[in-house]
């Protein structure tokens, strides 16, 4: 696995680890991450873990590049956090054909039936790579590859927050009301946004995700404990 440091502008540092998203890669992501949580060097201001890369933030006016370097190298030689290896979350899905509106459509591309798309969604072994441009916005990989679809040629408008969507080997649990272009399976009423300052999102960097499917009576009981309104 190759390592390569490169300067960001004035005020960061891309350490980047290869060009393959698997669970080496992120690993190591994660425990760099954890490893400059638990030991900031002086100046840091915040930590964006990537698909194969990780950014480091600075203050430019307490700190420098070569600085921020040499405590990333520091980081990369200590024996990884525990913490690292993540938390298991469970995501719970609705798979009835109203909520998963592209279920058939996925079932015909793949020339699997419906049943059978939502049995492999439900064997992903996913894991938390990265958050994306919404709040809560995880992107997990383990998508199955039975069910692995590009994405669609032009987004949806409306698609709404709780859908389970894919596309490659990737999937999300929206937190928004949004336009995607992905595959949407199902819907979840599992909260992403927690409503805690300290921990905002049900998942972090290095989680490792089970989907559990839920009727259709319990979608809607939960949903209506969820809301905030």
């Amino acid at each position: 696995m190759t390592l390569r440091l490169a300067p960001v502008a004035e005020h960061a540092l891309l350490v980047e680890f290869g060009e393959t998203i698997d669970d080496a890669t992120s690993e190591r992501i994660v425990a760099l991450d954890r490893a400059l949580a638990a030991a900031a060097p002086d100046g840091l201001r915040e930590v964006v873990p990537g698909m194969v890369n990780l950014l480091v933030d600075f203050d430019p006016l307490v700190t420098d590049h070569a600085r921020i370097e040499a405590a990333v190298r520091d980081c990369l030689t200590r024996p990884v956090p525990a913490s690292a290896a993540g938390t298991r979350r469970e995501v719970e899905v609705c798979y009835d054909s109203d909520l998963g509106t592209d279920l058939s459509a996925v079932a015909e591309q793949t020339g699997l039936g419906v049943d059978a798309v939502i049995a492999a969604h439900l064997g992903g072994d996913y894991r938390v790579r990265m958050y994306g441009f919404t709040p809560g916005y995880a992107y997990m990989s383990g998508t199955p590859a039975a069910i692995q679809l590009p994405r669609k040629p032009a987004a949806i408008r409306g698609v709404p927050a709780g859908s389970v969507i894919i596309a490659g080997p990737q999937c999300i649990v929206t937190t928004l009301l949004m336009p995607a272009g992905w595959w949407v399976l199902g819907r979840s009423p599992t909260r992403i946004l927690t409503g805690d300052e300290d921990q905002p999102f049900l998942f972090d960097v290095g989680d490792a995700v089970t989907m559990r499917r839920i009727s259709r009576d319990d979608y809607e009981r939960k949903a209506r404990r969820e809301d905030p309104a």
